[in-house]
């Protein structure tokens, strides 16, 4: 596994992500290690489709945001990146009030990809979901 930037902390994303699109969802960080990165989302209507469940633009907003933060932990000060691939399953339904925790891990980290795995709960139960993305990773424009 690639280093672990000790900078990407909980407080640190919570700022970042601060008027943005995961901050405007609700999407929060809740947990960081070197292994892996956690963060929830309460259900409310804004996550919801015309059927009262969660869509599945919401899904892949919290898994993906989550998995955003656990590749920036593995990344050198200053590089960035990219998705290049994702593939989002949904084993279960949720709905209002239920909170949904996503678990992400490295599967690979390498120089130029990075490929993590997301897990996510509802409710503390049992895994609903399953993401899987890759990451290009994008050094600092020379200077």
């Amino acid at each position: 596994m690639a280093e672990s930037n000790p900078d990407v902390t909980v407080e640190s994303v919570r700022e970042r992500i601060r008027d943005s699109f995961p901050g405007d969802l609700g999407v929060e960080p809740t947990e960081v290690t070197d292994e892996y990165f956690c963060g929830r989302m309460v259900v409310d209507r804004r996550h919801l489709h015309p059927g009262g469940l969660v869509h599945g633009g919401a899904w892949v907003a919290l898994a993906d945001s989550v998995g955003a933060w656990q590749t920036f932990r593995h990344l050198p000060p200053g590089d960035d990146f990219t998705t290049v691939e994702m593939k989002l399953n949904v084993f279960g339904a949720a709905g209002p009030g239920d909170e949904l925790v996503a678990t992400a891990e490295h599967l690979h980290a390498g120089g130029s990809t990075h490929v993590v795995e997301v897990r996510v709960m509802k409710n503390g139960e049992r895994i609903v979901a399953n993401l899987v993305i890759t990451q290009f990773v994008l050094a600092p424009p020379a200077g």
